[in-house]
């Protein structure tokens, strides 16, 4: 089983020796966010210094910070670093992210997503032509392509930004929708594909899976708990893509965080919730809920993401638990 890490930081250890213990226990790969407080290009690339043979792939660059061009030489040269191991991971973020942090206008998500890869496409497309790009919200002019071949992924999130998926992408991060609505999700991206003239068996599936491993299952399913309610009580498109199975869970759990009612929020997930959204419980228990999870979805790729609220024991123990050479 293919399995993938999103590599946090957690007690003394940084990034990319997080990153070499991840090649040493057989993950395929590596990803790297990027909100605030470190670049990820910067960790990706450190890691693609420390590591031999592991993908790296960024999970995600944000489409408003950098222009596309920067996007499509950082890819290129993150390629060129890596070997080519690397795999481009795209989103839109949030408002809050874009405008608080960013102080830019988060206007037209889907648009800017679709353009913004297009042009990363042309960009990178190595035929040495000029590209000549006019869209509704970007353009370039006159410059040759790159030669190179990344794979672009993106985490589409709702309907419109999965037909983006289907149109121009070679995998799709999708993050907080229940695993037994993943393949109804999915069509979305299929049928665009097929527009498209492309095959969506093509397109990986590779979505975070959230995963707290402990000999105290409570304190697992705890971990997991908070995790779902502080997406679902802070994101809109969290909350929407939750309420496609558990609608009546995920109002409540929003209107406690929005009220400050954090415990309260974290209360309302239930045990359902915790088994079609993520993985808890001891090693064995959790490397069977993930087995599980691959055999009866359409995941291709799973990405073993260590909750925020875990302790460095917690995030230790669902390292290695969960660890390839495990199953």
């Amino acid at each position: 089983m293919e399995t993938g890490l999103m590599v946090t930081a957690f007690g003394d250890t940084d990034l990319a020796d997080v990153a070499v213990r991840a090649e040493d226990r057989g993950y395929d790969a590596v990803w790297v966010g990027e909100l605030w407080g470190a670049s990820g290009v910067v960790q990706a690339t450190e890691m693609a210094c420390r590591t031999d043979e592991i993908g790296i792939g960024t999970a995600i660059l944000n489409v408003y910070s950098r222009s596309p061009a920067v996007l499509a030489m950082t890819a290129a040269s993150l390629e060129d670093a890596t070997d080519s191991r690397f795999t481009l991971g795209l989103g839109t973020s949030t408002a809050a992210a874009v405008e608080g942090l960013h102080g830019m206008s988060f206007d037209r998500p889907v648009r800017r997503a679709h353009e913004t890869i297009e042009l990363v496409r042309e960009f990178t497309s190595g035929t040495g032509d000029p590209v000549d790009y006019e869209g509704e919200l970007l353009e370039a002019a006159n410059f040759p392509s790159i030669e190179t071949a990344v794979p672009i992924y993106h985490a589409g999130l709702g309907p419109a930004n999965r037909r983006v998926v289907g149109r121009l992408c070679d995998g799709w991060i999708p993050h907080n929708i229940p695993f037994s609505r993943l393949e109804d999700a999915f069509g979305e991206v299929a049928a665009a594909a097929r527009e498209r003239d492309r095959e969506p068996d093509e397109i990986t599936i590779a979505p975070y899976v959230p995963s707290a491993v402990s000999d105290d299952p409570s304190e697992a399913r705890e971990v997991l708990r908070r995790h779902v309610a502080y997406y679902v009580g802070s994101g809109e498109g969290y909350r929407r893509a939750v309420a496609t199975a558990f609608p009546d869970e995920a109002d409540r759990i929003a209107d406690a965080w929005r009220a400050g009612e954090r415990d309260d929020a974290a209360s309302a997930v239930t045990d359902a919730m915790l088994a079609d959204l993520g993985v808890a419980g001891r090693p064995e228990e959790a490397r069977k809920q993930l087995r599980t999870l691959v055999a009866e979805t359409g995941i291709d790729h799973p990405i073993v993401v260590v909750p925020e609220p875990a302790s460095s024991d917690v995030t230790e123990t669902t390292i290695e638990a969960l660890a390839p050479a495990q199953f």
